[in-house]
């Protein structure tokens, strides 16, 4: 089948949104179906069109930007001529564009499916404020319109502001987790470049520097562990230029200033690098602290490469360490709470590791594209047939 999907932010932007969306398309792609990924042209150096892993990506160029949205005038044009020649159409909120999306497809007769990957909660702004207000009720009027909704977790959907109120419409797949087993000379390698010999424990973070991941939590959870750990190192992969964050990157950065002793940015990782990263950790942490946060996906490439994790107990978010076994979940902006599960891990960490195997099954971008395709396949038979 032809299937087109939509989003704001795509390969080569970094986010658990954009990888989500890129792993599916390629899994998609590789079972045998035709891909389309309509997204934003953020960058004027990326090409309007180019074909990256056997999906067609086709980005419209932006003309201004509100906080972390993008303003496209010429994408329902784009969209009135690709949505005929495709047989699905797949809506990855939240995005501005997401009604007009929908309503096209309802127009042209082509099922839309909608997946809902996180809350979009913006730093306090009169205009912030309004834009927050138009995507809350285009999503709304997105889900209307669309013939389902998915969601990670079923947690999530029924604590969902926006999810709970459309249930009867709500499939549950659980999303797609890569993560390529790292070679030990490249973990030694990677050990050696980052001066890792003798620091123990290593707390990875892989985040983007964004106020919505609560990393100020973890610093104010820093000296506890020194107490007992005084070489603890927390070490950062990920992007510290996030759209959007300027601001929140300025109040963070004294505490990165007073621990730059125990803190190391490793800079954004591509998929191998990330594998050598999560195997040098003897825990990672995620101490997020609102519904952006869904799920995790970094929890699940964690615990592939053999490293439990310690994540703040949020709907769907507390989920990953209880359908992996591998870690504890904290309150949010809980400090103390944060250092005691940190350290209860690195004390008695072999208790927090599980098998790979099952683990890689289970979230396989195939396992997550096989239930899409389900989904596609249910939406697209006639009335009536079995």
């Amino acid at each position: 089948m032809k299937v087109l999907i939509a989003l704001t932010y795509y390969r080569p932007h970094v986010s658990g949104l954009t990888i989500y969306v890129e792993r599916l398309a390629r899994a998609l792609a590789t079972r045998g179906h035709t891909l389309t990924v309509l997204t934003a042209q953020y960058d004027p150096a990326l090409p309007r069109r180019e074909r990256l892993h056997g999906v067609d990506v086709i980005r419209v160029p932006v003309a201004a930007r509100i906080s972390k949205g993008v303003l496209m005038p010429a994408i329902g044009f784009v969209a009135w001529r690709l949505v005929p020649q495709h047989d699905v159409f797949s809506i990855h909120l939240p995005q501005f564009d997401a009604p007009g999306f929908a309503l096209r497809g309802r127009l042209l007769g082509k099922p839309v499916v909608v997946t809902y990957h996180s809350d979009l909660l913006l730093p306090p702004s009169l205009i912030n404020l309004a834009a927050g207000a138009v995507i809350e009720f285009n999503n709304h009027a997105a889900a209307l319109m669309a013939r389902r909704l998915v969601a990670y977790t079923d947690d999530f959907a029924r604590h969902s502001r926006f999810l709970s109120r459309y249930l009867d419409k709500v499939t549950v797949i659980p999303p797609p987790v890569e993560m390529p087993e790292p070679a030990p000379e490249a973990v030694a390698a990677f050990r050696a470049e980052h001066g890792l010999a003798g620091r123990r424990p290593v707390i990875g973070l892989a985040v983007r520097l964004a106020a919505e991941k609560g990393v100020e939590y973890l610093f104010e959870a820093l000296p506890a562990i020194l107490a007992q750990h005084p070489q603890a190192l927390i070490l950062h992969a990920g992007p510290r230029e996030a759209i959007g964050e300027a601001e929140y990157r300025r109040k963070i950065e004294p505490l990165v200033e007073r621990y730059r002793a125990h803190y190391r940015h490793v800079g954004t990782l591509t998929p191998e690098q990330m594998a050598v990263f999560f195997r040098c950790c003897d825990v990672h942490v995620l101490p997020s602290i609102n519904s952006t946060e869904t799920f995790g996906l970094v929890q699940i490439e964690a615990a592939l490469c053999g490293t439990p994790t310690v994540a703040s107990a949020l709907p769907g978010v507390r989920m990953p360490t209880k359908m992996t076994g591998m870690g504890l979940t904290v309150p949010p902006k809980d400090p103390r709470a944060l250092a005691e599960a940190l350290l209860e891990v690195l004390a008695r960490r072999d208790q927090y590791v599980r098998p790979r195997g099952p683990i890689a099954e289970q979230f396989a971008p195939a396992t997550t594209a096989a239930h899409y395709e389900a989904l596609f396949e249910t939406l697209l038979r006639p009335k009536g047939a079995a």
